[in-house]
């Protein structure tokens, strides 16, 4: 059967630079494995299917794979997802603001100046962590413990832990070992400079270390811990990528309600259909 699909750049207003995302605009009818097996074969980072909603108040719902799990929410796929939603023709039921229902709930989704944005969903696990894990963490990284500023638990789906580092150059540096666990990397860029910190995401995937070029989820956590610690002010923009030859750039604001919204640009750069 064909499908509407289409792949779009993530996080960026320049088309290959920031990080694509495969979406399929039809996921009705199809089991989890046949969606696990696309996931596979695209091979990108994640990849994500289009279903209606099953709560009321939901525009749509989507299911989000890596190529080979399920995640229960992700930054990038829920921003190029809803971007792909609109330009095919969808419809909030309430102007402004769009609601993707997902593992992790309803997440709210709306136009800021910086490009489409989502409500940082709640941690599931905050905090510090253990210092015998914090060794580990150090370990992983190449890093030696006191090189390490602070590091707490950063989870809202994928069980992120962040490290802060002394600065960007500092995170840029690191050239970490095989990874068993999902381990967010922050340092400040100096004072005046465009982007005020620099992220990386590393990633245990099929026995191997996986540097994500942008990643929604992890930024969404570490403006929780760096706005709540006073490290950081709204707005702000992070650079993530930079290793990778990307240009990722993530825009985090925040609105009189107190909600941190995660924002950036997306582009379409392929679009058609698929057989599935």
């Amino acid at each position: 059967m064909q499908r509407a699909f289409t792949q779009v750049d993530v996080f960026t207003s320049v088309p290959y630079h920031g990080n694509p995302l495969a979406v399929v605009l039809d996921g009705k009818g199809l089991t989890t494995e046949e969606m696990q097996r696309f996931a596979h074969w695209t091979n990108l980072s994640e990849t994500t299917f289009v279903l209606p909603p099953t709560d009321p108040a939901a525009d749509y719902q989507v299911r989000i794979f890596t190529t080979d799990s399920e995640l229960p929410f992700a930054g990038h796929p829920t921003l190029g997802t809803c971007h792909a939603w609109l330009a095919a023709g969808g419809r909030p039921q309430q102007p402004g603001v769009i609601v993707q229902e997902c593992g992790a709930g309803l997440v709210k989704v709306r136009e800021t100046e910086g490009g489409l944005a989502f409500a940082a969903p709640p941690l599931v696990r905050s905090g510090p962590v253990e210092e015998a894990f914090a060794e580990h963490v150090a370990g992983l990284l190449r890093l030696d413990r006191s090189e390490i500023v602070d590091i707490e638990w950063a989870d809202n789906g994928p069980r992120w832990v962040a490290v802060l580092l002394r600065d960007a150059e500092a995170v840029l540096a690191v050239e970490p070992a095989v990874v068993d666990c999902f381990i967010g990397v922050v340092g400040p860029h100096p004072e005046g400079a465009p982007q005020a910190f620099e992220v990386r995401a590393f990633c245990p995937f099929s026995g191997g270390t996986v540097e994500d070029p942008v990643t929604g989820s992890l930024n969404a956590g570490v403006a929780q811990w760096l706005l709540r610690t006073g490290r950081a002010r709204a707005p702000y923009v992070a650079a993530q990528g930079t290793r990778l030859g990307r240009a990722g750039r993530v825009h985090v604001s925040t609105d009189d309600e107190g909600t941190i919204w995660v924002g950036g640009s997306t582009v379409p750069c392929v679009s058609g259909h698929v057989e599935l």
